[in-house]
């Protein structure tokens, strides 16, 4: 997001500091400072207008956001390298300018940071290029608990719609908005804010992970494209792989049921042939072929085996079959 900061001088280019900001400077520094040792600018950081993502704050959202800068760092690119580091917010304002509107027709409100560094050789490059207007492009680090869409209203951080970013729906432009935030980590002065990894950087840790099965239905019911995050993906890649697994394993399972039912078969109807119990047990669902498997197991065990008539033996007697 191209964010430019407004910058207050007077005319010997020296913004003027007043003793209240003075004092909120020296709560973060570790020694007292005068107003002639720091150089002090503000920013724009972000406003509630829809971004080149097509994601936007509300002026709720901004409020907070106003709250968790306060005394975060400022760096270069967004890098996590400490001499990287520039100047620190020691003040911040949500301004509301009724004069103009953003592009939903509301009030046009952002947030002003107010900052400081230090007046010291390492800084005078800075120093000067901020003054010149070099340096006028920043953007956020921050975390947001959801992310709304502006069509169906849905968290798509925890139920993924099938709605994209940017496209019109019954003329309804499709963008998100980042709700709650829960933490501010930095901001950057950025060279091309409009790349892919410039403008508003953001992070999202929802309360509850998604539901594979809500996933899967998003997708089964799009009509248009959908957009997966790099979580999503690789979730869905876990759950095929899985499922992958679970095939080879219902793969062998049936084929062992395939050939203990045409052996049930050759056993209780030996008249078929083996290829027409074959055909039979493969145009047959798994279930289907348990079923028949089950019922050829209690037909056979009910039918009597063929025993030999065992006549009883008769008794010894007197021998008087032979008397005449």
């Amino acid at each position: 997001m191209n964010k430019s900061y407004l910058c207050s001088e007077d005319n010997s280019g020296v913004k003027t500091v007043s003793d209240e900001d003075m004092a909120l400077i020296n709560s973060y520094s570790q020694t007292k400072l005068s107003a002639d040792e720091v150089f002090c600018f503000s920013a724009v950081l972000c406003d509630n207008e829809i971004d080149r993502d097509f994601e936007r704050f509300g002026v709720d959202a901004i409020k907070e956001l106003a709250k968790l800068f306060k005394g975060k760092t400022a760096i270069k690119n967004h890098s996590m390298n400490t001499e990287d580091q520039s100047a620190r917010t020691y003040k911040t304002e949500v301004v509301t300018d009724s004069n103009k509107l953003n592009s939903l027709g509301e009030p046009y409100t952002y947030l002003k940071a107010y900052c400081y560094m230090p007046v010291i050789p390492k800084n005078e490059d800075l120093i000067a290029e901020i003054k010149a207007g070099i340096k006028k492009e920043v953007s956020i680090g921050c975390s947001v608990k959801s992310s709304i869409c502006s069509v169906c209203g849905k968290d798509v951080r925890v139920s993924p719609c099938p709605h994209t970013r940017g496209r019109k729906y019954k003329g309804r432009l499709c963008y998100n908005e980042l709700c709650e935030p829960t933490d501010a980590y930095e901001w950057s002065f950025v060279a091309v804010p409009a790349q892919k990894n410039a403008g508003v950087v953001k992070h999202f840790r929802p309360d509850k992970e998604e539901n594979m099965k809500d996933i899967f239905k998003t997708i089964s019911e799009c009509t248009d494209s959908v957009t997966l995050t790099v979580d999503e993906a690789h979730r869905i890649v876990g759950e095929i792989e899985k499922l992958s697994l679970m095939a080879k394993d219902g793969e062998i399972y049936r084929a062992s049921l395939e050939k203990e039912t045409v052996k049930n078969f050759a056993l209780f109807m030996p008249s078929l042939s083996n290829d027409c119990t074959e055909s039979i047990c493969k145009a047959l669902s798994t279930e289907d072929l348990k079923a028949l498997n089950s019922a050829l197991e209690g037909a056979r065990k009910t039918v009597s085996a063929p025993q030999t008539a065992v006549l009883e033996a008769k008794k010894n007697t007197d021998n008087s079959q032979f008397r005449f």
